[in-house]
């Protein structure tokens, strides 16, 4: 895919509907109030022993989210770097932890976020492992505003 196919999923994303149950397929997910898509997925690492492989797929992932982030500003304003250890930290704790961010802590460390106040909601970008076996990730998200306002003092 090519940054201008990928704007336009990011596009469609913070118009779209949420939907009324929550889903997964193939691109991503979603639910009552968030969508999440898988915009670019690297190999796995089974056999990256030196740790090349990984190594080569984050820089490709980290450009390819900066061209979006770029782009992404230019369109919304400055980005925010939203810390998810704390969701994530809340989530193990039994914590109820809105979505995405439950997921999105699950798999990344931090996401860029951009706040969509017209529309009651925001974007992000986040690159993303489960194991250090898996591929790495680089997800779109779009979440309800109301998310983000749980517990934010504790949260960045």
């Amino acid at each position: 895919m090519t940054t201008e196919k990928y704007l336009s999923t990011i596009e469609a994303l913070t118009v779209q509907p949420f939907p009324e149950v929550t889903y997964v397929d193939a691109s991503g997910g979603g639910g009552p109030e968030h969508h999440v898509r898988e915009l670019q997925v690297s190999q796995n690492f089974w056999d990256d022993d030196d740790g090349q492989a990984w190594i080569e797929a984050e820089g490709e992932l980290q450009a390819c989210r900066d061209d979006l982030a770029a782009s992404l500003t230019t369109r919304w304003g400055n980005t925010f770097v939203v810390d998810l250890g704390p969701y994530l930290s809340a989530g193990c704790e039994g914590e109820q932890v809105p979505e995405p961010l439950n997921y999105l802590s699950q798999q990344a460390v931090s996401m860029q976020m951009w706040p969509l106040p017209d529309r009651g909601r925001w974007l992000a970008l986040a690159i993303g492992q489960a194991d250090k076996e898996l591929p790495l990730i680089l997800f779109a998200a779009v979440g309800q505003t109301s998310a983000l306002d749980l517990n934010t003092s504790d949260r960045s």
